[in-house]
């Protein structure tokens, strides 16, 4: 029940994009031929910063092309990797810039995966290493289905050019020190590994104030003020049976911190915080829904929210 972006339309987008929506008989080459091919693409600027792009006239791909414009020195990235990466879309046919994530500077993750991914972004990530800008070029038809992606401008009959910057993977778990719990701590419920509730008895009541404990002290770098950290969480009101939301037993969610897009007291609690750390929030009402509380949620106004979150990347 965290908040999130106030761009929904950049959820749908990609929802849309990411999600394989062809299949594999889908017959590839739909743009047709006679145009230019990746090669004849200038594609420059810094790793991490929105590409410039120079066309050399109508483009065409009759099968997925891709090409490593830099290198990077990270991991390799593989099947079922979890990866920081900003995306910047055009159409090939119009030559115009269809989508990018640089325009509000916030970094995807992505879950690297057949089941994940088309293969015009599959082709952009796995086998790649971090630190690379990689562009990758296919039919609109290959790279969203029959359809194509009107949403964004790009037809059924259109190509489509993709340039991914992959900025970092995401650890699956905290990683670095345990440290001791203070006693206003609950207990974790259903192990370390993936908690599945919190047990309030013997815990005091809750101060009024926002409230900070350190389980695992992460050993990767602080959590600045306008990053997009990806990380897993639990939240349950103090005295609850169970949570009001979770993403363990799902997939780990990713927001900017620090800028007004998740409730105060995530933004005041988690910035400064490390990379691998695991802690607990105590937020009052003040700095969680306020009076009005969240009804969908089960969450009264004068409700504390506790929460476990595992913070598994920054970028």
């Amino acid at each position: 029940m965290i908040r999130r972006p106030a761009a929904l339309l950049l959820t749908l987008l990609l929802g849309s994009v990411l999600v394989a929506c062809g299949d594999d008989s889908s017959e590839e080459g739909s743009s047709g031929g006679g145009g230019a091919s990746l090669e004849s693409v200038s594609i420059e600027g810094e790793v991490g910063e929105a590409p410039e792009v120079t066309w050399d006239g109508e483009m065409s791909a009759d099968e997925v092309e891709s090409k490593v414009v830099a290198e990077g020195d990270g991991a390799e990235i593989g099947e079922g990797d979890q990866v920081f990466a900003q995306i910047w879309l055009g159409n090939g046919t119009t030559q115009e810039q269809a989508y990018s994530t640089y325009d509000a500077d916030q970094p995807q993750l992505l879950t690297v995966g057949k089941d994940t991914l088309s293969e015009l972004f599959l082709e952009g990530l796995q086998g790649q290493t971090v630190g690379s800008r990689v562009a990758v070029a296919a039919s609109a038809e290959t790279a969203f289905g029959e359809a194509g992606n009107p949403q964004i401008g790009i037809g059924n009959k259109d190509t489509v050019l993709t340039v991914i910057d992959l900025l970092g993977t995401v650890e699956d778990g905290p990683q670095g020190t345990d440290e001791k719990a203070p006693s206003w701590v609950p207990s974790l419920v259903g192990g370390d590994e993936a908690p599945t509730g919190l047990d309030f008895a013997g815990t005091p009541k809750p101060t009024g104030k926002l409230q900070t404990a350190v389980l695992v002290k992460g050993d990767g770098a602080a959590v600045e003020k306008g990053q997009t950290i990806a990380v897993d969480y639990l939240g349950q009101v103090y005295g609850g049976k169970k949570p009001f939301d979770e993403s363990y037993s799902s997939q780990s969610t990713s927001f900017p911190i620090g800028v007004g897009q998740v409730v105060k007291g995530w933004d005041q609690a988690l910035v400064g915080q490390t990379v691998g750390s695991r802690v607990v929030l105590a937020i009052p009402p003040a700095l969680g829904y306020g009076k009005g509380g969240n009804e969908q949620a089960g969450i009264k106004g004068d409700d504390t929210l506790y929460f476990v979150v595992d913070i598994l990347g920054a970028a």
